[in-house]
């Protein structure tokens, strides 16, 4: 069983309509946020032991990325954007902190490598807590981790699936540029249809 993922409702409409009645795959609305989407997926994966997760959702795209509003694309990693330490000298990540979230012969850090991947494009993901809202922001972050596309629930999602060993992907259409905030010109609407779109056609083909 496939368990694909959402923050929100409207996020999963389109996916629940058109996978109605397939035993195959579930959908999950978690919440927003990294807890919610942990917690989701922590319970989902021990009920219902699926054979790969996927989330699937809006997300702003950073300065450089070169991506459009509308655009979809999946994330090859996730990276915790917020996760570590402040000092004079910057930001302090978890490996130079000596912390791995996950834990083992090859420990992960802030970076979660990602194993499915329902989209042709692929992007380097991170996720943050709080979304980011000016410029100056944006391309700090964007420089310190090498990510193109800022979400809120990804990281917390791969990083419950590699605790578990389960395979997970992530998909994402571009509602907004990540930069001074602006919500007149989001596309949410738009970017969520094309996320579930692109999924739904990946799922057909499997």
């Amino acid at each position: 069983m496939l368990l694909v993922c959402t923050a929100t409702e409207f996020e999963a409409a389109m996916l629940r309509d058109r996978l109605a009645g397939r035993s195959n795959v579930t959908t999950l609305v978690t919440g927003v946020g990294p807890v919610n989407a942990a917690h989701g997926v922590t319970v989902a994966i021990l009920q219902q032991r699926p054979r790969a997760i996927i989330s699937c959702g809006i997300a702003g795209a950073y300065p450089s990325s070169g991506l459009l509003l509308g655009e979809v694309v999946c994330a090859d990693t996730e990276v915790y954007g917020d996760l570590g330490a402040q000092s004079r000298e910057g930001f302090i990540d978890m490996k130079a902190m000596g912390f791995p979230v996950v834990p083992g012969p090859e420990p992960l850090f802030n970076e979660l490598p990602m194993q499915v991947f329902p989209a042709e494009r692929r992007a380097r993901f991170v996720t943050v807590s709080t979304c980011t809202g000016t410029d100056l922001v944006a391309r700090e972050i964007e420089r310190r981790t090498g990510g193109a596309v800022e979400n809120m629930e990804g990281a917390a999602i791969a990083h419950v699936a590699h605790l578990h060993g389960v395979p997970v992907g992530e998909i994402r259409g571009i509602s907004n540029a990540v930069t001074n905030r602006d919500t007149k010109s989001w596309r949410i609407k738009e970017a969520s249809a094309a996320a579930q779109e692109t999924l739904l056609r990946w799922i057909d083909q499997q």
